[in-house]
């Protein structure tokens, strides 16, 4: 392990945080130097988390007491809005991967009006690399700091990016109906996650309002070649992991839902992480539960001239943390795969 990656993590006490620990404890090229959590900071992880308990892992300390001498790579998983300030005081030889929403939106003013706040470092913006690695794999190789996608923009993107690049759906009529688990709402103690008020129940929230609405549409406007606004709502699931899009789409004329389905085998033949589905078979969150994999199914509509594309992801694993490995083993070279080969757990 001499010769391992240093690795830090900031935030480690987070839903995403404890899934970068599990998933890179058991990475070759990893050594877990340094784990930080404010509330947290003095107690071992495994007092935190009990699941992680019995590896050779630092106790939990505040960022000020980091010795970032001794770090090659970092990890950021701390609640939007503080990561800006953040990886500005960061020595600039570290390697970032930033899993909140500070770097996600390439247009300052964008992030400002969803997120109710100035951008705290524009210059680091400008140098940010969206980190969706089958969209934008050569990008990500280069960069030094990587905004990793959120869950719900994960899912959406992958579906529709290729085939929007190639003309077969009208970028005009894209309506997204996605549901979460809790899981996605973090780990901080709120009445709307308490196990009476999920339960036995499913509810819309962010109704034409969601801040992940403004990065599907930055992603989908780019593959499409022109401004794109579309239909966004999610919901929330009584699951502690999934993300489940439902994307319903318009074909371009002379289209069908085979078109939109060969088109994606095409684009991600050769994928380690993104699979199509045969025609007529339907993915479910289950079958990707603690993996990095996203499956894909496409369905013609009973609407004539209309598909439905249905995505699921893990929002721990492909839609956080393990993205964000996927993201550091392409920064450092490494295979792509590295750390993230375990198949899905099931039931």
């Amino acid at each position: 392990m001499s010769t391992a990656l240093r690795v830090a993590i900031l935030g480690a006490s987070g839903y995403t945080g404890a899934e970068l620990v599990r998933l890179l404890v058991r990475h070759p090229d990893v050594r877990l130097v340094a784990l930080t959590a404010e509330r947290q900071a003095g107690k071992p992880l495994a007092e935190v988390f009990p699941h992680l308990g019995g590896y050779d892992l630092p106790d939990l300390v505040k960022i000020d007491q980091v010795d970032w001498d001794g770090v090659d790579f970092v990890f950021c998983a701390l609640p939007h809005g503080t990561t800006q300030d953040v990886i500005a005081s960061l020595p600039p030889r570290l390697k970032v991967v930033d899993l909140s929403a500070d770097f996600r939106l390439h247009d300052v003013e964008t992030y400002a009006t969803w997120y109710g706040h100035a951008h705290k470092a524009p210059e680091l913006q400008a140098e940010a690399v969206y980190g969706l690695v089958e969209d934008n794999r050569a990008a990500v190789k280069a960069a030094r700091l990587v905004a990793n996608p959120g869950c719900y923009p994960t899912a959406s993107q992958l579906p529709l990016l290729p085939l929007l690049r190639q003309g077969l759906i009208l970028a005009d009529d894209i309506i997204i109906d996605a549901k979460s688990g809790v899981s996605g709402a973090g780990r901080d103690a709120k009445q709307a996650n308490l196990y009476g008020e999920v339960a036995e129940g499913v509810h819309a929230y962010g109704v034409a309002g969601h801040r992940h609405a403004p990065e599907i549409e930055q992603g989908v406007s780019e593959a499409a070649g022109k401004p794109v606004v579309l239909n966004f709502t999610p919901h929330l699931m009584p699951m502690s992991r999934g993300i489940h899009a439902s994307i319903y789409v318009k074909l371009a004329p002379g289209k069908t839902a085979d078109d939109l389905r060969a088109a994606l085998v095409d684009a991600y033949k050769g994928e380690t992480f993104v699979r199509v589905l045969p025609a007529g078979v339907a993915p479910q969150t289950r079958h990707v539960k603690g993996s990095n994999h996203c499956l894909i199914g496409v369905f013609p509509d009973r609407v004539p001239g209309r598909a439905i594309l249905l995505s699921v992801i893990d929002n721990l694993v492909k839609g956080a943390s393990g993205q964000a490995i996927q993201n550091m083993n392409l920064m450092m070279g490494y295979p792509e795969d590295r750390g993230l080969e375990q198949a899905p757990l099931f039931p």
